[in-house]
């Protein structure tokens, strides 16, 4: 049988960095759609980024085909160019062996990627993407939670 085909939105924002953040993700899926968000305090904009994203995967209930937008360069980077992977085989450092950042996130991602099958399409923030603009505004306001 097919896997089932959902589209994902995400995105994280932090007043400061670090300071208080917030993610957001709408899954859309024949449709209908979900929206997911959340934030912390303190924490980074890229936790926020990666927070969104496996969110969002995690909530998938079975393996899908999963097209994903994001507007973070870093997680679009890291998996696609396989940094996130070499990072993980060498225990978890970069190539000029300092310390990879957020492993405990990218763990648990690298995870999701080996049961859904992802697409990352990578986006220009604040632009002309309606879903992507509503994910920002989402998580901006996740954000404002810890003001």
């Amino acid at each position: 049988m097919p896997k089932k085909e959902v589209t994902i939105y995400t995105d994280g924002a932090c007043s400061g960095n670090p300071g208080p953040g917030g993610w957001a993700a709408i899954l859309k899926y024949g449709g209908r759609e979900k929206v997911l968000s959340g934030g912390e305090n303190p924490t980074t904009n890229n936790r926020m980024e990666l927070r969104a994203v496996i969110s969002a995967l995690e909530a998938l209930k079975e393996p899908c085909k999963v097209k994903l937008y994001s507007d973070s360069k870093y997680v679009c980077d890291a998996v696609e160019k396989g940094w996130a992977r070499s990072w993980k085989a060498k225990g978890w450092r970069r190539s000029d062996k300092s310390p990879a950042k957020n492993p405990d996130l990218w763990e648990r991602l690298l995870e999701l990627l080996d049961t859904h099958e992802v697409e990352l399409i990578w986006v220009r923030g604040h632009a002309d993407n309606p879903y992507n603009n509503r994910c920002d505004e989402l998580a901006v306001m996740e954000s404002k939670k810890f003001g």
